[in-house]
């Protein structure tokens, strides 16, 4: 399977959530590293691990297809 095939298969509910949150926890440090008032260091330091920790979350969420395993032949016995 190449990445075009990939990207168009439907993506699974959890992985949705995780990439918008991803893009939220991006946007929102980006916001804080681009303010236009003085931060704290460790406010900008946490802003710029955010913005890595949305962006890397989004792209592996948004990369996550929704295969279906094939059906068994014959139901399995749980004894």
């Amino acid at each position: 399977m190449n990445i075009l095939d990939r990207y168009q298969k439907p993506t699974p509910r959890f992985f949705r959530i995780l990439r918008s949150v991803g893009i939220g926890l991006a946007s929102g440090g980006a916001a804080l590293l681009a303010a236009p008032v003085t931060l704290p260091a460790f406010v900008l330091s946490l802003a710029g691990y955010a913005v890595v920790a949305g962006s890397v979350a989004t792209a592996v969420s948004q990369a996550v297809v929704a295969d279906k395993l094939p059906e068994p032949d014959q139901p399995v016995d749980e004894h």
